[in-house]
Parts: structure tokens; C-alpha cells; sequence
């Protein structure tokens, strides 16, 4: 009996031993993947680049996807494995930086993948960046531009909010601020934030950055979207404040706030973020800098439905400079393709005209993609008759229509369409067929206040594809308004599967398609009850940007 309890003692012993000093305490989180030191300048990175492993396996791979039917050819995708999350896009020393949620086929926890542009279209493949440890994972995040330095605040799964900085020109060495999470999971007990995807910005030479969450301060108890605001002098030691948005009477209870981007546009400030719940939104509104508050008054969405499948994922978003906001997004598969699942929308750039209006168009040289044009002059769309250009076929193309509705209710365009129309994707606008502006109760009424309705524009693909393992998605439709005598102006982007169609750079629906036919190709118009007027119609082939 003795040896039984000298072995329960030694036992109980080290069960105690393992709580106080726990193993997994500070687990060895080192990616397998291949990491690489750079020199500081600029041409000495050049040459080291030219011969470095991880590049050219990266080209190896795009070129043996190459001639994936659905993989697109000027989107940006990345060279090999999965992706995810857009992160930390900004501009340095004259070139943008796209950052996103990379898998390396060796070690697929996500690793901060890398591309450059000189132009936001032209994208250029680049070592990983930020690997993980001690975090489990490298998960979302934002940049910081100063003078001389980049920052990178992130979320390391596993531990907390993490920073990192480069100093170089291309963004190539980072160095993780204190080796640990400056914003821990395990935060202070009474606390009420929680710890998740932050941004950063920087004021009256103080740090202030958001951590993403839910709040269950909500309506009757229900979570709603939350952001909590911290501070810091030295980037290090942050103090938790409050959370950071009053007013939001926009979002709906069960919101959260991920991958959140502040910056100012105009002379306001947006908050872009994703909600897992219900997709890609901003807030728009004035930042109260006294009290350190955002002042919500106005709200709008980047998907018009569920982000999953084939929808429009999480932002990345980053200042351009000129009052304006550059932000792009990944989007989701809607079919199994082997060795590569998501792409990243045409960066679009967001500006502020007026108070609460929010204007949206393509940004980059897309224009320096195009050939093979083709013109349509003015055509008269009879109703209910199907319009075939049978000169314009493709699946990577810029195709721009300006139209006259006059009082056709609904005019449509095809794309993507087989010649029998066994497949194609459909896009509708729907005039003064959106939700009613509200009726004003105020006594007297305002004088200049009238009936009005916006318009819809909706983006249909429940018949772009006749393969069994596709999931098509419910149609994305989005309010524009289209003031009295202004035309519908659609500019449309197609890259073998994705769509995205500008309207009048205020509004934007985008979707993954993936036709099964190789002649679904096609270009058609129809104006519905009425006739309406084609004013004008260009079409271009767009270049590979990977060749």
C-alpha cells in the first residue's frame, strides 16, 4: 500500500507541476516554411530576389495553374495554396502593398503573403512576410505608414494582438515588437473587450488602435457590433479605453466588427469592417478627437446577401493620398478548384461627396490592360426583344454601357452567355424600384421634398453554370440612386470567374461564376415593357498581368 501511494503522490505531484508550469505554455509555433533575410537596399533586394527559392517556386506554381479555366488573369490571386483575409494594403516608398491570409503548401497556418504594384493592377509576387510565433497563426490586420517605418498590427491566434515593423523599401525583414502579443487574450478580469482582428492609426503622436468583436450591451441583451479602442505611447504596453462607435443605429444585433479600417475621406472618417453575419459594411461619420469617439451617421454594404458562397469577402482598405480611400476585398469560391480557392476583387476607390454619400469607382490603370476594342454606337433596345453582339464574346473583358432606361421598368445585360442561353449571368436594373426615401414628418413639410425611390441594381447567377458543384448565390441586389435625367452608366468586369459591375460610380455588385460551356462567351441587352435607348457600348480584351 505504501509503493500505491508513493506512486498517487508522485502523480498528484506532477499533475500540480503541469497547472503551475504548464507545457504548452510557450509552444514552439515555427513555420516549416523556408524564411529569408534581405539587405536594406533597394538594388542589393532586387538582385537577391532574382535568385531567391521561395520566388521562383512561386512562379513555377502560377505557371502550372495557368491554364485553370476559372483562375483569373487580371485579379489578383495568389501564387500557390489558399487564400483568405485582404491585409495591411498601403503605399511606401512608391510602391502599394498588398498583404493577405496566405497557406503554404509545406505549412498551411496562415502566413502573411506579399505582392507589390507600382499601379494597383500590375501585381508582383513577393517572399512571405510575416511568418507565425509565437502566434499559432498570422490572422488579419492593418499598416501603419511613418516616415521611416512600417508598422503592422495583426491578430496571432493563440496569444493576442500582435506588431511588427519593417524599415526596408520593399517590405521584405520584420521584426515582431517585444517577440509577444501587446494586446493579450487573456486580458484584465471586468474588462469587456474582446481580442481580435485590429487596426491602427496614429494621433497627436499617440497609438490608437481597434480590436474587433461583439458587444452585449445590444437591444434586450443581444450581441451587436462592437470595436474597442486602445492606446499606446511606445506601441508595447496598450491601455484599453472604451468602445469606439456611438450612434450606430445602422448594423443589425448579431454583427460583429472584423477586419475594421479607419481612415479619414473627405473631411469625415470612415469605418470599414466584415461581419460574419451579414458580410462587408461601412460606417460613415466624424471622429470626435476630444473624446476619442466615432460619431456614426451614416451606413452602407459592400455585399448585398450572405458572403458565402461566391460573395464578396473582408476589406482591406489604406488612404490614397488625394481625400480618398483605396479598398479591395477576397471573395469566396462557389465550386471546388484544386489547388487555389479565393481571389481578391479590382481594388475600387471610395470618395466622399457630399455628407453621408459615398462614392465608389475601379482604381488602378485598369486602362492599360485593354485591347481589342469594339464600339456600339446609339441603338434603339425595343421591348422585350434580346439584343445578341455577336462580334463581342470573351471571358476576361471591361465591357462599358451607357443606357437610357426612359420608362422601361427593368433593362438587362447578359454576359457570359452561351449562344442557345443555356448559361448566363445576368445583370438587371430595376428604375425607381428601390426603397422609398421615407416620408418626412416634420410640420410644415420641407419644401423642396418629393416622392422619390432609388433604383436597383441586381446581379443574377442562378444560371451562369450548368455544372452539378456549383452554388450559384441569390441574386445581389443594391440600392443606387439615379437622380432625375442622369443615364445608367455600367461599368463591367469579367475575369473567367468573377464578375463585378460598376454603376455610375456609386454603387458596385460583384459575384464568382464559373460557366461550364466554353462558348458561354456571349454579350446581349434587353430593355423589358418599354424601349429604352443604348447610347453607347465599349468592349475590350483585358491582358493576363501574370505574363
Amino acid at each position: 500500500m505504501k509503493f500505491f501511494r508513493t506512486i498517487f503522490l508522485v502523480i498528484l505531484g506532477c499533475v500540480v507541476m503541469q497547472k503551475i508550469y504548464p507545457q504548452s505554455e510557450n509552444p514552439d509555433y515555427t513555420s516549416k516554411v523556408p524564411k529569408y533575410s534581405f539587405s536594406n537596399l533597394p538594388d542589393s533586394q532586387e538582385l537577391e530576389l532574382k535568385s531567391n527559392p521561395l520566388l521562383l517556386r512561386f512562379a513555377t506554381a502560377r505557371k502550372k495553374m495557368e491554364g485553370d479555366k476559372y483562375r483569373p488573369i487580371y485579379h489578383f490571386i495568389n501564387p500557390e495554396g489558399n487564400l483568405n483575409d485582404p491585409n495591411g494594403l498601403c503605399y511606401w516608398k512608391g510602391n502599394w502593398h498588398l498583404f493577405y491570409q496566405a497557406y503554404p503548401p509545406e505549412d498551411t497556418r496562415q502566413h502573411w503573403g506579399h505582392a507589390v504594384s507600382k499601379d494597383l493592377i500590375h501585381w508582383r509576387d513577393l517572399p512571405y512576410a510575416i511568418y507565425p510565433n509565437p502566434e499559432y497563426q498570422c490572422f488579419s490586420g492593418a499598416t501603419l505608414v511613418e516616415e521611416n517605418r512600417v508598422i503592422a498590427m495583426y491578430h496571432g491566434t493563440r496569444v493576442g494582438n500582435m506588431v511588427a515593423i519593417s524599415e526596408d523599401s520593399l517590405l521584405l525583414n520584420w521584426e515582431k515588437v517585444s517577440g509577444n502579443a501587446v494586446i493579450p487574450l487573456n486580458n484584465p478580469v471586468g474588462l469587456p473587450y474582446s481580442v481580435f482582428d485590429p487596426c491602427i492609426w496614429k494621433k497627436d503622436g499617440v497609438y490608437y488602435s481597434l480590436s474587433a468583436g461583439r458587444s452585449a450591451n445590444g437591444i434586450n441583451g443581444k450581441s451587436w457590433r462592437a470595436d474597442y479602442l486602445f492606446r499606446s505611447t511606445d506601441l508595447i504596453h496598450w491601455d484599453y479605453l472604451k468602445e469606439f462607435v456611438e450612434g450606430d443605429r445602422f448594423t443589425l444585433a448579431g454583427d460583429d466588427g472584423a477586419c475594421p479600417y479607419f481612415w479619414p475621406i473627405g473631411n469625415r472618417y470612415i469605418l470599414n469592417f466584415f461581419s460574419h453575419m451579414s458580410g462587408g459594411q461601412y460606417l460613415l461619420g466624424d471622429y470626435d478627437t476630444i473624446q476619442d469617439k466615432f460619431n456614426a451617421t451614416a451606413h452602407g454594404k459592400f455585399n448585398f446577401g450572405a458572403a458565402i458562397p461566391a460573395g464578396v469577402h473582408a476589406p482591406s482598405a489604406t488612404p490614397d493620398g488625394k481625400g480618398g480611400v483605396i479598398i479591395l476585398f477576397n471573395m469566396n469560391p462557389g465550386k471546388p478548384t484544386a489547388g487555389w480557392n479565393q481571389v481578391m476583387t479590382l481594388p475600387r476607390r471610395l470618395t466622399l461627396a457630399g455628407k453621408d454619400t459615398i462614392m465608389m469607382e475601379p482604381a488602378g490603370d485598369i486602362e492599360s490592360l485593354r485591347f481589342n476594342h469594339h464600339h456600339v454606337n446609339a441603338t434603339n433596345l425595343p421591348a422585350n426583344k434580346e439584343i445578341v453582339f455577336k462580334d463581342i464574346q470573351g471571358n476576361a473583358m471591361e465591357i462599358i454601357a451607357e443606357i437610357d432606361p426612359k420608362d422601361a421598368p427593368m433593362v438587362e445585360l447578359n454576359v457570359l452567355r452561351s449562344p442557345k442561353k443555356e448559361e448566363y449571368t445576368r445583370i438587371t436594373f430595376f428604375k425607381n424600384r428601390g426603397f422609398h426615401q421615407g416620408r418626412p414628418y416634420e410640420v410644415p413639410r420641407p419644401k423642396d421634398w418629393r416622392y422619390s425611390n432609388n433604383s436597383i441594381i441586381s446581379l443574377e447567377t442562378s444560371n451562369s453554370s450548368i455544372l452539378p458543384d456549383v452554388l450559384s448565390r441569390a441574386p445581389e441586389t443594391a440600392p443606387v440612386m439615379i437622380n432625375p435625367g442622369e443615364k445608367l452608366r455600367l461599368r463591367i468586369f469579367i475575369d473567367k470567374s468573377i464578375v463585378e459591375v460598376f454603376v455610375n460610380n456609386k454603387q458596385c455588385v460583384a459575384a464568382r461564376v464559373y460557366p461550364g460551356r466554353d462558348d458561354s462567351i456571349g454579350l446581349s441587352v434587353r430593355s423589358q415593357g418599354q424601349s429604352s435607348e443604348l447610347i453607347s457600348l465599349d468592349a475590350w480584351h483585358l491582358k493576363n498581368i501574370y505574363k
